[in-house]
């Protein structure tokens, strides 16, 4: 049993990781930069270290002041999050050498699946299925034979990549000659590591996550799957589950192939394995994410399990006993963010008045309160609303509903809650019809 946690992150996931310790018994630490002072993980944890300045460098990242405030607390355990270290292999080996718990995957498995060439080299050993185009990082001269093989339009990846990152789409030859070399230099300038890699471009495509549970027992569970189609510039906006393309067949085959894979790597902790689903329903890899993704509160709204409690459980030595899966009704998260809803620009502020949804089948995950001065170094999320409904369509009108009820408000403070009711009452969604294309040609 781990007696102190120290959550290495900020907002709302750090409120979410604060309020599963604190269920479990476990005292808790945040971390905060001077911006977040004020931010409600720091009012509600046991204890409170600043770790920097605003700047996301020198405080959220910056290993050796988050290590200082583990050793000033004597913490036991370390709860990354998602996004800054979450998925360093490096940090998370300096934090196991120092004889703290991290609380995610081995140094080792966080630098297998990091590596997208690698992934999918051990995916296709497994038998999951990939998009055609090349077995690992190529050339210029490579990339121009296989996209000559395999047709256009191609992408190119970085293997480094990450969070809809280093991507770049090439629609003929002369487009690929010009983009090879900017994509090789983002890649070095992004991730330190300026190997690309090119796969067949799916138009239209659905992008599938499915989301797993693993202990140290070679325990694997996946918790069903998770439809994140509605992005905007490879962002998630909207996220459901479970996704109204996939089939009790079709689901129960891709998990088999799931825990497979998770075993070939000797996963451990929460993660997701992400596909996209072309217009023929097929299923092709993309890669795993090794942390716990923004949209679980999906999953754990038609599962009825806690994935970040699960986190800490497995963590601490425990073997995963969630019983059989089931999954009931249907789910919608919408990232709140402090942005305009026309051109998506960030809009930070102080919170004058807020207003939550609330009844049967709704929740919100949260940092803001009124008088909170959301700032403007950090990601524009600020909300999430959760709607749980029998049916999809239930959950969609429920949806609506509570995004009625939703105010934020504060000078020059602007939110993205009216986009998310143009999306909910396009026919194309309700027919789950939408595909990861869909807001850009909404847009327009």
């Amino acid at each position: 049993m781990f007696k102190k946690v120290l959550i290495a992150n900020r907002g709302e996931i750090a409120v979410r990781a604060i309020r599963a310790c604190k269920e479990l018994g476990i005292k808790t630490v945040a971390v905060y930069s001077e911006a977040d002072r004020n931010s409600l993980h720091v009012r509600i944890a046991d204890e409170a270290v600043c770790i920097g300045p605003p700047d996301p460098r020198k405080s959220y990242l910056d290993i050796p002041a988050i290590m200082s405030a583990v050793e000033v607390t004597k913490a036991d355990a370390l709860y990354p999050g998602y996004g800054f270290l979450a998925e360093n292999p490096k940090f998370a080996e300096i934090v196991s050498k120092s004889r703290v718990r991290f609380i995610g995957p081995s140094p080792e498995t966080l630098e297998t699946i990091g590596d997208k060439i690698r992934a999918k080299e051990i995916a296709r050993r497994v038998g999951l299925p990939l998009v055609p185009g090349s077995n690992g990082a190529v050339t210029l001269d490579a990339a121009i034979e296989i996209a000559r093989r395999i047709g256009y339009p191609v992408v190119l990846k970085a293997s480094a990549g990450g969070g809809g990152r280093g991507i770049r789409i090439v629609m003929n030859e002369k487009d690929l000659r010009e983009k090879f070399p900017v994509a090789v230099q983002e890649a070095e300038a992004c991730f330190g590591d300026g190997r690309v890699y090119l796969e067949r471009f799916i138009i239209n495509p659905k992008h599938i996550e499915f989301q797993v549970i693993a202990d140290s027992k070679g325990n694997v569970v996946v918790l069903g799957e998770r439809e994140c189609s509605i992005q905007r510039r490879h962002q998630k906006l909207i996220e459901e589950a479970p996704s109204p393309s996939v089939d009790e067949r079709k689901r129960r085959e891709i998990s088999e192939a799931v825990v497979e894979f998770c075993r070939e790597i000797g996963y451990e902790g929460a993660g997701t394995v992400e596909f996209l689903l072309d217009e023929e329903g097929n299923f092709y890899f993309m890669e795993m994410n090794g942390r716990i993704q923004v949209e679980h509160p999906v999953t754990e709204m038609v599962t009825g399990i806690d994935i970040v409690k699960w986190q800490i459980k497995v963590a601490m030595g425990r073997k995963i006993s969630v019983g059989k899966v089931r999954i009931r009704g249907h789910s919608i998260e919408m990232r709140i963010n402090a942005e305009d809803p026309d051109t998506f620009l960030p809009s930070p502020g102080k919170v004058e008045e807020l207003i939550l949804p609330g009844g049967m089948g709704v929740r919100v995950d949260t940092h803001v309160y009124p008088g909170y001065e959301i700032p403007p170094y950090y990601d524009s999320l600020i909300a999430k609303l959760i709607v749980w409904g029998e049916t999809r369509e239930e959950a969609i009108r429920r949806g609506l509903r509570s995004l009625d009820e939703f105010l934020i408000s504060g000078k020059g403070l602007k939110t993205n809650i009216e986009f998310h009711k143009r999306v909910l009452r396009t026919k194309e969604f309700r027919q789950g019809k939408h595909h990861i294309g869909f807001v850009e040609e909404m847009i327009v």
